[in-house]
């Protein structure tokens, strides 16, 4: 279900968005990125010929947007073509104008250093490493968090094994885990620390990547053990992975009187170390 009409600022300008709770994305209007980029004075023709100019040469602007009703100047609800990051990131390359080429260049940017991390995926750890740095996260939160993704990697590695597919399947298991291992889902847990679209173990306190590496290592040495076939056996192994995690979690909460899921975030990178 879409809800929640916001105002995003780009360079200094308003962009309408919707927030889509379902697939947890930003549309952003089409009309209004136009016209800041373009500084066209009529946005919605400028629109129009740049699809069309497109179709000839055979790309298809209209299947990277869809239409919502969003706030009009009058004030009333009106349809517009609006698109996620990606699909607009797509419709910006094809916009020909200077204020778009620095979106052009960053997204060459950015390609070129996913082509590096491809050939040598040492460098996404490096890369990953200096972020956590800058945006102020401490060694040991770092130490934590770069280990609970290659133990996540060791995970999917063996639901591929075992014919689970990508996509669906990968997050009804990993909701199984996080249920028993937290007691709610990871979109419940998203919510305790007001995320959306934010990477939920970017946001996770030590005591909770802990109890989710746990769930997560867990599954991962039952199904090795266990050799299950397929998804749903693999969902009763990632239920009985989390609950290990989830008896260590209520005794650790019983000893300290303190509850593990926490609604503290990286907005303060800080408060994530707290015991």
């Amino acid at each position: 279900m879409t809800e929640e009409t916001d105002i995003k600022l780009f360079q200094n300008q308003e962009i309408r968005t919707k927030w889509d709770e379902e697939i947890e994305e930003h549309y952003f209007s089409v009309i209004d990125v136009i016209a800041i980029l373009t500084e066209s004075k009529k946005p919605r023709d400028y629109w129009y010929r740049l699809k069309k100019r497109e179709l000839e040469n055979g790309i298809d602007l209209s299947t990277n947007c869809r239409r919502l009703k969003m706030p009009a100047r009058d004030g009333k609800l009106r349809e517009t073509d609006v698109a996620t990051r990606k699909q607009l990131l797509r419709i910006i390359q094809s916009v020909p104008s200077p204020n778009a080429e620095p979106l052009k260049q960053w997204l060459a940017q950015v390609g070129s250093e996913r082509l590096d991390e491809i050939t040598d995926p040492e460098i996404a750890i490096e890369r990953a490493i200096i972020t956590y740095r800058e945006k102020g996260y401490s060694e040991e939160w770092i130490t934590q968090r770069i280990r609970s993704i290659e133990i996540r990697k060791d995970l999917t590695a063996e639901w591929n094994r075992s014919g689970v597919k990508q996509g669906e399947e990968y997050a009804i298991l990993t909701n199984e885990i996080s249920k028993a291992s937290f007691g709610i889902t990871t979109g419940q847990h998203k919510k305790v620390k007001g995320l959306k679209k934010e990477n939920l173990r970017d946001n996770m306190t030590n005591a909770e990547l802990v109890i989710n590496m746990l769930g997560e290592l867990a599954t991962t040495e039952i199904s090795k053990s266990e050799n299950p076939d397929g998804f749903e056996e693999s969902k009763i192994v990632a239920h009985d992975g989390g609950s290990i995690a989830g008896n260590a979690r209520r005794e650790l909460e019983q000893r300290t009187g303190k509850k593990v899921v926490s609604s503290n975030n990286s907005k303060n990178p800080k408060l994530l170390d707290e015991k």
